[in-house]
């Protein structure tokens, strides 16, 4: 239940409108509940130590923080779209989700149009003589308290503006975004159920009858449906893998029961798009598509592709940290549902093919990619090895298959593991 409340919870932060409307009920209540101060100075003979607060300066305070929120609302919608569309050209469209969701624009919007719905309700009661002293003066008390709220929220936001679309920006929303997905995923490899044993595809297939991105799996969904009709299921398709009604989502394992298949099938959330959350290849993809963008002709900034190589080097170095490795066996909360790990293999290939291809004409990419490989070989274990060996050669493979001066050659194969191998420290190429 917890996996499912903050996978909801994480697509309500990508609404732009949440905030700002949980803020203008939060804001409609305070102009209105202002009026409280009347009755209970009364009741308790504060009202004659109440400081007066005429009833003309309130008014005056009120039209220009309307005025003036109205106009920071507009500036603040017209500016993020802006560096929405810029993150988009300038990086990729994937990563709009984690642009828009960020809490400091989103606080900003929120701050400034709930300044103005309180303006304008505290206005109009203010008129209609809704309030008594004691009223005007808790009124103009948190108008002074939203005006200072508003000031330093503004300052805030500008800075957060002026890099929100920005290159840099995105990467890093990108890399921390994977950086959480992965330390999740190594914590809970197989998602607190049982490994797989045996043939991955033994069973009766269960398929979907949609077509997408699986997002999010219930695995208490399918232990409950699994207890009741005593089988087990066997995981097919991981978060981010695409399915249509001709992929198996998974494998029944036992039963002579009829199954109702398609309470096992809403425990999949299927969508049209990839999502972060549970899907650390979708990261990795996404770093390697705008290292790509920067590698095109139409860019041409190499620079942003070595940025990425050592962003992902940072992020495998994390993977196979001893410290976040924990025992499966003492997290299997779901012993019916059984779970591969994800594949070594698919994330060194989501992570740097791309970029070995795309950056073959780079020497200067190539020497990083081939520096970064040769630090995964020696702080991993022999899986983590095997596989910076076997994407060392392809693209150095690549590399020669596109470079045509004999100097960038010598360069990258005189870099990182291209040199060890060729020297005969590790396999022989």
């Amino acid at each position: 239940m917890l996996d499912k409340l903050e996978f909801i919870l994480n697509r309500i932060r990508e609404r732009l409108w949440i905030k700002p409307l949980i803020v203008c009920l939060l804001s409609i209540a305070a102009a209105l509940a202002s009026r409280g101060a009347d009755s209970f100075g009364a009741e308790m003979g504060w009202e004659q130590w109440t400081p007066e607060v005429s009833k003309e300066s309130l008014i005056e305070l009120l039209k220009i923080c309307a005025a003036s929120m109205l106009v920071i609302a507009t500036l603040a919608v017209a500016s993020m779209v802006s560096a929405y569309a810029s993150a988009a050209s300038t990086a990729t469209p994937r990563t709009f989700a984690l642009v828009i969701a960020d809490d400091v624009s989103q606080n900003a919007l929120s701050t400034f149009i709930g300044a103005f719905i309180f303006s304008i309700v505290a206005l109009v009661a203010l008129m209609n003589g809704y309030y008594g002293n004691s009223g005007r003066f808790v009124l103009c008390s948190i108008t002074l308290v939203i005006l200072s709220v508003v000031i330093v929220t503004f300052v805030r936001w500008v800075d957060r503006i002026a890099r929100l679309g920005r290159l840099g920006s995105v990467i890093e929303k990108v890399e921390t975004a994977t950086s959480q997905s992965l330390k999740r995923r190594r914590a809970q490899p197989t998602m607190r159920c049982a490994e797989i044993e045996g043939s991955s595809r033994e069973g009766r297939p269960l398929y979907t009858r949609q077509v997408g991105y699986v997002q999010h799996i219930e695995c208490n969904k399918l232990q409950a449906c699994a207890k009741k009709y005593d089988v087990h299921i066997r995981i097919a398709a991981l978060p981010g893998a695409f399915v249509s009604p001709s992929i198996p989502i998974a494998f029944i394992i036992g039963g002579d029961k009829e199954l109702e298949t398609d309470k096992f099938e809403n425990a999949f959330v299927i969508g049209r798009n990839r999502l972060f959350d549970e899907d650390p290849c979708f990261g990795l993809t996404v770093l390697s598509e705008i290292a790509i963008r920067g590698l095109s002709p139409a860019v041409n900034d190499p620079g942003t592709a070595r940025d990425i190589v050592v962003a992902m080097g940072r992020l495998f170095v994390q993977w196979m940290s001893p410290e976040e490795k924990t025992d499966a066996a003492e997290t299997c909360e779901f012993d019916r549902v059984q779970v591969p790990e994800l594949s070594l293999w698919d994330m060194f290939d989501d992570a740097f093919t791309a970029i070995a291809r795309e950056g073959a004409g780079a020497p200067e990419v190539h020497m990083r990619l081939q520096e970064t490989l040769y630090a995964l070989a020696h702080f991993g274990d022999g899986a983590m090895r095997d596989m910076a060996i076997k994407h060392s050669r392809l693209a150095l493979a690549r590399a020669e298959q596109t470079l045509t001066l004999e100097e960038d050659l010598e360069a990258v194969r005189n870099t990182g593991l291209c040199c060890e191998l060729s020297s005969g420290d590790g396999q022989k190429r």
